[in-house]
């Protein structure tokens, strides 16, 4: 079972990892050269999406879990061999399964309706980091072994970064005037005071919904890290 999800993570982490250099190298390509064109802007945009920073994260979360497994697999004390995996890692792990899910469905519901740049996004992109991957990250918590039990206080650190990027976000926004339009920039539309006759409420009730949405997603995540432990070699 390790070794099969070894393989699965490995495969998993380059797929994502391609996916964002290569959505990141075309878009720059696409746009070079176009009016107003602000490179270091623009990849600083890039990696202000949570899309982004949850399928990088992703990557890292993946890799050091494959690491685990196949130093456990090669280890010849069964203690160690069937042990769980540190309770660090598995936190950082339930994080980053939040962040997913939550992508997959605040994309899916929300901005998948929204028309994409014509030429400037790679669909097989788009689809690996916001339809793939999540799913693989969800069944990767449910199935993989090594799984810790967390405490429901871990709910902090799950809930953490989501909080600090909204308020970089809406801090950021109004001073991230992008020269080829004139406009600030935000990484969601409905992040964007501007794009809603409502200004700031709007904004205020996706931010509540989103929030409430990553802190169900998270209990759910501890939930089901309580019910037992993933140990299985």
């Amino acid at each position: 079972m390790r070794l099969l999800f070894v393989i699965l993570r490995i495969v998993m982490a380059f797929a994502i990892a391609i996916a964002i250099v290569a959505q990141l190298a075309h878009s720059v390509s696409f746009l070079q050269g176009t009016s107003g064109f602000d490179q270091a802007f623009f990849v600083t945009n890039f990696f202000s999406f949570f899309t982004v920073d949850s399928n990088a994260a992703s990557v890292v979360v993946l890799l050091a879990g494959a690491a685990l497994g196949i130093w456990r697999t090669g280890n010849t004390n069964a203690a160690t061999a069937t042990a769980t995996d540190p309770l660090l890692y598995t936190t950082v792990r339930a994080a980053v399964v939040t962040y997913m899910v939550t992508t997959g469905i605040v994309y899916n519901l929300l901005l998948r309706p929204l028309s994409l740049p014509q030429g400037q996004t790679l669909e097989w992109s788009n689809e690996i980091l916001h339809v793939v991957a999540p799913l693989y990250l969800l069944l990767d918590w449910l199935f993989a072994p090594g799984r810790a039990r967390l405490n429901y206080r871990r709910l902090w650190a799950i809930v953490s970064f989501p909080i600090v990027w909204v308020i970089y976000t809406l801090i950021r926004g109004p001073l991230a005037i992008d020269a080829s339009t004139g406009k600030p920039w935000y990484p969601y539309p409905f992040l964007n005071p501007a794009a809603s006759a409502n200004g700031y409420v709007s904004v205020s009730f996706y931010v509540v919904l989103i929030a409430l949405v990553i802190s169900a997603l998270g209990v759910g995540v501890i939930w089901v890290s309580r019910r037992a432990a993933r140990i299985s070699t």
